[in-house]
């Protein structure tokens, strides 16, 4: 409980408050008040102050749905080439000129918080999708030229299959697995089905695609990125997701001795992310 003085020596009494920690490792927390004068007041006496040496940010808390919004019969758009400091917001905004959206978010890492430099727009209506992934491709978004693409949604794995590969690739390790010159991804598992235009549909979300090579018949495939980043993000989100019924294994491809002949540069960028605290209250942590 958190108590608080007013000119006439009025005791503030706080409902209760819960601690939630960000993957950044900035705490920040809810507070609940039992009248909204006491709210008011203890905003504007918390906010920009010192607590452990750190500013606080303290705001009015928005009260979010109570249940996710089912997207599932809509239409997806994947905006991929995105700059690190492009947010959800930002995304929302260059889109929302096509029409009425139903969700956007750009994916983060969920151990660093962030950007994976790619984000998806759902539309309610397909030709409002379609003009979305038609104009806005090459379109600049920040510092870079995006890239658009019909989002493919993969079914997950049977339950035995999640089991036993519980372990999610990270990025940053599949990344360093191979020299920045590969750029091909082994795609195998699929014994049935197997077709470049499938392979085609499922990696080229990731980036640019330079070369596929299928061999149905042993259930496998090669795919050549333009760049060793994009390839890694293929690895690492195709890995273990069912594609045809089977579920599949990605890793990295041999490296040949003429792709020092077709090197690309990658950067990799790092950026801080700031964290904007959201609370009715700031507890005294």
């Amino acid at each position: 409980m958190i108590t608080e003085q007013s000119d006439s020596s009025r005791k503030v009494n706080s409902i209760g408050f819960s601690v939630l920690q960000h993957t950044s490792n900035d705490p920040y927390c809810f507070v609940e008040f039992f009248e909204h004068r006491d709210a008011a007041a203890a905003l504007a006496a918390m906010n920009g102050r010192k607590i452990l040496g750190k500013e606080v940010k303290v705001n009015w808390a928005t009260t979010p749905s109570s249940q996710k919004k089912d997207t599932t019969n809509h239409f997806h758009v994947f905006v991929g080439d995105l700059s690190p400091e492009i947010t959800t917001d930002d995304i929302r905004a260059a889109f929302a000129p096509f029409g009425k959206i139903s969700d956007a978010r750009v994916v983060k890492d969920m151990t660093t918080g962030k950007s994976k430099g790619y984000g998806f727009v759902s539309f309610y209506n397909k030709l409002d999708a379609e003009n979305a992934i038609v104009h806005m491709g090459g379109q600049w978004l920040g510092g870079r030229q995006i890239r658009t693409n019909w989002a493919t949604r993969k079914p997950p794995a049977p339950k035995s299959v999640q089991d036993s590969n519980s372990k999610q690739l990270r990025f940053d390790e599949v990344v360093n697995q191979s020299s920045p010159q590969n750029c091909t991804v082994y795609c195998g598992g699929i014994q049935s089905g197997l077709t470049e235009h499938l392979m085609r549909q499922t990696f080229s979300p990731f980036g640019q695609i330079m070369e596929i090579r299928v061999f149905p018949e042993k259930g496998y495939s090669f795919i050549r990125f333009s760049s060793h980043e994009s390839a890694a993000h293929a690895i690492v989100s195709v890995n273990g997701t069912t594609i045809e019924g089977h579920v599949v294994k990605c890793y990295w491809g041999k490296e040949s001795p003429d792709m020092a002949k077709n090197v690309q540069p990658v950067i990799l960028v790092n950026f801080d992310l700031t964290l904007v605290l959201h609370n009715t209250r700031v507890s005294l942590l």
